[in-house]
């Protein structure tokens, strides 16, 4: 399915890295993000539902503090938290069994922090 266009969406991700291949294979494995390479032979990806792309880019720094955040949904955020440290990351700020919204925070192999938002049923 084509991603939907118009004004105003969110439609691309330029993440800092130090190791493009380890950056690639983390967000692979973790969200089951589709990794591609371009014709100009930049690595580049597809989220999960094909509705964001995005590249990873050396020489920049990583957003390691949280600031301006990026949350990526998912079905289970305490299941997803235990894919990011498997897979290299650390979490930042676990799940709150007692907040209102399920989210969660993690460090990714490069540094960045981005969120795990997931929707209560």
């Amino acid at each position: 399915m084509p991603p939907t266009f118009g004004n105003g969406k969110i439609c691309y991700i330029d993440m800092p890295a130090t190791d493009i291949s380890r950056s690639a294979e983390f967000y692979e494995r973790v969200f089951g993000w589709n990794v591609r390479t371009r014709g100009d032979g930049s690595v580049a990806f597809d989220d999960g539902v094909g509705q964001v792309s995005g590249t990873w880019t050396l020489g920049r720094p990583a957003a390691t503090q949280p600031g301006f955040l990026i949350y990526v949904m998912v079905d289970s955020a305490a299941a997803t938290c235990e894919l990011v440290v498997a897979n290299g990351g650390e979490i930042v700020l676990p799940v709150d069994p007692g907040a209102r919204e399920v989210t969660a925070l993690f460090r990714d192999p490069a540094g960045n922090v981005v969120g795990l938002y997931e929707q209560r049923g």
